[in-house]
């Protein structure tokens, strides 16, 4: 989600706090608005599982969860009317849409991927992760697309997250890579993926009363010289779920250089949809690459850190399935915009939300 050195454009100097402690963040809700449910060039618009901006275009890029079932493999591009004075959003619009193809340049076949995280890199290409789809045996990849839909390239995804046979090894069914962000640098020097599953692999889960422990990838790409790798792993620790419901993390996002992010963490349950965001840290946090197995590890491997930056079960509207994340344009008072959006499912019963927050980070960390 490329906006260069964004928050230290807020607070000059926030990159260099500990990364052993949270940036005093202040999130502020402004307002609401919905994606009318509708057909774009003969291709049905749903399913927006995540958001990126294009600052040097003033667009948004939504990636469609569709697994090519509906229409091809998707995304599209958004423009978000701002009144950056109030400050508030007052419509939305599709522009584009643009169809993404496999490594042979092919349109991907009914029910063989399943999109669902989105970054816009420092030299304009998009950064696609899917969660693969367990039951047919499909491993999950995160790649490298230009704007045009077509491959460039992918990352290195360790075995540890691949299906085996048995299911006792890798991502669940539908609970694999949903996040991706990065630390953008300059077009020509290297830069950072990060990506936490949603929610534990079948090899570190543990009973439902204790939580899930996820596992968050860091890898870097010089983009030239050097073929992507994973420069380290940690565990996440989400939340406990509703009673008889389901919770997992649905996006992540960059905040700084020093290893401070956003994550979204989203539930369902008998009183419906719950959604918290999170401030993590990662500075010290354990590496878990080694690690066979999270469910039983003691409190001696330390996890990410996590501090809660906003329920949004208090904003007093109701909430949908708010998966996609991103920081906009910059407010008129020279505060940072943060957007969030909802993948609808194709039902008619739910709704394509946007919601808009000012983001503050003022000086000192706690």
């Amino acid at each position: 989600m490329a906006i260069a050195l964004w928050l230290c454009w807020v607070c000059p100097g926030v990159a260099l706090a500990s990364e052993r402690t949270f940036l005093n963040l202040k999130v502020d809700f402004l307002n609401e608005v919905r994606l009318p449910a509708q057909v774009f060039q003969e291709t049905p618009v749903g399913g927006l599982s995540a958001l990126t901006y294009d600052r040097d275009r003033g667009l948004f890029y939504a990636l469609s969860d569709d697994r090519s079932e509906k229409a091809p493999a998707r995304f599209y591009t958004l423009m978000l009317d701002f009144d950056q004075q109030q400050p508030r959003l007052n419509g939305v619009a599709v522009r584009e849409v643009t169809l993404i193809r496999d490594a042979q340049g092919q349109l991907f076949p009914a029910g063989s991927v399943d999109p669902e995280g989105m970054a816009l890199s420092p030299t304009g290409t998009l950064w696609i992760a899917t969660e693969g789809i367990t039951p047919q045996k499909i491993p999950p990849f995160i790649a490298e697309y230009n704007r045009d839909g077509t491959w460039r390239r992918s990352l290195p995804i360790p075995d540890r997250f691949r299906p085996d046979p048995e299911n006792q090894r890798g991502i669940q069914d539908n609970l694999g890579f949903e996040s991706l962000t990065l630390v953008p640098n300059a077009p020509t020097d290297p830069y950072r993926l990060f990506t936490v599953t949603e929610s534990a692999l079948a090899q570190d889960v543990r009973p439902p009363t204790q939580g899930a422990r996820s596992r968050f990838l860091h890898f870097y790409t010089d983009g030239a010289f050097l073929p992507p790798m994973v420069v380290a792993e940690h565990f996440y620790p989400v939340e406990v779920a509703p009673a008889g419901g389901i919770i997992g993390v649905t996006e992540l996002m960059t905040l700084d250089r020093a290893g401070h992010f956003l994550s979204l963490e989203r539930s369902f349950g008998s009183k419906g949809f719950g959604v918290k965001l999170w401030q993590i840290a990662t500075g010290a946090a354990a590496d878990t690459a080694a690690v066979p197995s999270l469910s039983q590890i003691g409190g001696n491997l330390r996890a990410i850190a996590k501090k809660l930056a906003l329920d949004l079960g208090t904003l007093g509207i109701t909430l949908d399935n708010l998966e996609g994340m991103t920081l906009g344009p910059k407010l008129a008072d020279g505060s940072q915009s943060l957007i969030l959006i909802s993948d609808d499912n194709f039902n008619p019963k739910q709704v394509t939300q946007i919601l808009l927050f000012r983001l503050r980070v003022e000086r000192g960390s706690t």
